[in-house]
């Protein structure tokens, strides 16, 4: 598993032998799917605390 992480990390830092040819359109796509799963990740954290929030509220009224 390691050693798929690390050609993983090459790869993704244009390292890894043939990586270069990436497509720059590609590599934006990719980059703005993984800022895009940050977000998603936060945005349902924030909603859970809120459910939460409002469950305590909503008992404690």
């Amino acid at each position: 598993m390691q050693t798929l992480s690390n050609w993983q990390n090459e790869a993704n830092q244009g390292k890894l032998l043939g990586t270069e040819q990436y497509d720059p359109e590609l590599m934006a796509a990719i980059q703005e799917i993984k800022r895009l799963k940050r977000q998603l990740k936060v945005a349902e954290e924030e909603r859970e605390i809120l459910k939460k929030a409002t469950a305590y509220f909503a008992k404690h009224s």
